[in-house]
């Protein structure tokens, strides 16, 4: 049984749907999974649909080529057309903290991740026990001001050798230049605490300890050149209280910061996440 999954935005006009599904029953497959969206501000129509095809003869090759001369351009769609027959590829970026890195592992290795990885990156060599007791490969580069360019090249290298579908910075706590920003558009994923803009620096948790702040939380975004502002993919909150000491809080918080990237890592390797002027549309 081949399996495809179509993600479509175009302009809004009437029959798309029914133009997608004839377009799918013609071909003889069968609509496991369908969902919409319509952003009435700009006129957008979002589409998310999964299909079944059985016959033999079927190629997601030839079923592109037609869907694209068939319907995408009568519809001005942009669009895209994904076999689950081919798990996506994520590398992880780390530096010193690690858990992010034990849970995303954890999952992995239980079998909850559908995807494949590669290896980890890291600019310092203290998590490698943890890759080499998952049998993960690890490269350590280091970042200083003076050798970002040449990192930087080395994990270009890396990512185009393992052909990655997209990146994880599971707590990689260096800023990511344009140069791979641009290769990895809207695939490269950050996690941070949901203090920002309040609270920055390095001790945000300190900061919100004095204010004596009542929720904490965490976000997981895209990474665009705007630090800590692209399209946002997940977020969750805690509530907290007067007893809650510095210690309580950084514990929680990074409890948060495991299921927020462990539910967008779920989210954008199911190709359930389409993103539009700095939004994104997630369907369930």
């Amino acid at each position: 049984m081949n399996k495809i999954t179509i993600l479509i935005h175009c302009k809004d006009r009437p029959n798309i749907i029914a133009s997608v599904t004839n377009f799918i029953a013609q071909r003889s497959g069968n609509i496991v999974y369908i969902d919409q969206h319509v952003d009435r501000e700009q006129n957008i129509f979002f589409m998310r649909l999964e299909s079944e095809f059985t016959i033999p003869s079927f190629s997601t090759d030839d079923f592109k080529a037609a869907f694209k001369s068939g319907l995408a351009e009568t519809f001005e769609m942009k669009w895209r057309i994904y076999s689950s027959e081919r798990k996506p590829k994520m590398a992880l970026f780390v530096s010193k903290y690690d858990h992010c890195l034990y849970d995303i592992l954890g999952r992995y290795n239980s079998g909850e991740l559908n995807l494949e990885i590669p290896f980890i990156i890291s600019n310092h060599s203290d998590l490698k026990p943890i890759a080499d007791s998952f049998k993960i490969p690890f490269y350590h580069i280091p970042v200083t001001k003076e050798t970002k360019a040449e990192a930087e090249t080395k994990q270009l290298e890396l990512l185009e050798k393992y052909k990655v579908d997209f990146i994880v910075l599971a707590r990689y706590m260096q800023i990511i230049s344009g140069k791979l920003i641009s290769k990895y558009p809207n695939k490269i994923i950050n996690i941070h605490h949901s203090f920002l803009p309040a609270f920055v620096g390095a001790k945000p948790y300190h900061s919100a300890y004095k204010r004596g702040v009542k929720i904490i939380g965490a976000t997981s975004h895209y990474v665009t050149e705007e630090l800590d502002a692209g399209p946002i993919i997940e977020q969750d909150v805690a509530h907290v209280s007067h007893s809650y000491a510095i210690a309580d809080l950084i514990a929680k918080g990074r409890d948060l910061e495991k299921i927020v990237l462990a539910n967008a890592i779920k989210l954008h390797a199911n190709r359930k996440v389409m993103v539009y002027n700095n939004k994104t549309v997630i369907f369930s």
